[in-house]
């Protein structure tokens, strides 16, 4: 569903001048909020590479995986999974631990019993802590006013190649 998603995207800013009025550009909305950011592939590979910096990249990917977790139907699946989340972001012995409260509660027993809220209260800490900590720093980061930047120099080329543009434009559809 990603490419579709994308696809998608690219096809509606692609219209007319009027309508990029009701499209803010991709950083305007990941600077609207995390939500947001965190729904766009591209923000989350910016956000990403933010927290890589930060050496706390776990959170974001501790937070995809919750997120893809909820969507497990299979229940084999959803087992697996959860293993896999408990013993990458939350077991002592974690690769990529996050800090969340009652951590040290916390044991394999949870995993006998999947179920796809299970993490929602580690999530939504891990998404608070986000939000209120590195989100507003991720937002004044070079790395976010970059991408701003290129995305504003974009939006204004010479009249020549937007006529241009709006011409290949128009003999394509």
């Amino acid at each position: 569903t990603q490419s579709t998603l994308c696809f998608a995207d690219i096809h509606d800013s692609d219209g007319s001048s009027s309508s990029s009025h009701q499209n803010p550009k991709s950083t305007a909305k990941w600077a609207a909020s995390l939500e947001n950011l965190l729904e766009d592939p591209e923000g989350v590979k910016r956000f990403r590479e933010f927290l890589k910096k930060e050496f706390s990249e776990e959170n974001v990917l501790f937070w995809l995986a919750c997120e893809d977790f909820k969507k497990t139907q299979d229940k084999k699946q959803m087992q697996e999974k959860a293993k896999e989340i408990y013993m990458t972001f939350l077991s002592s012995k974690a690769s990529s631990q996050v800090n969340v409260e009652g951590q040290s509660r916390l044991n394999e027993k949870i995993l006998e019993e999947p179920h796809p809220l299970m993490f929602q209260k580690l999530q939504d800490q891990i998404f608070n802590l986000m939000k209120y900590d590195s989100y507003s720093r991720f937002l004044k980061s070079d790395l976010f006013l970059k991408h701003k930047r290129t995305e504003e120099e974009e939006e204004e080329p010479p009249d020549t190649q937007t006529a241009a543009k709006r011409a290949s434009r128009t003999y394509n559809t």
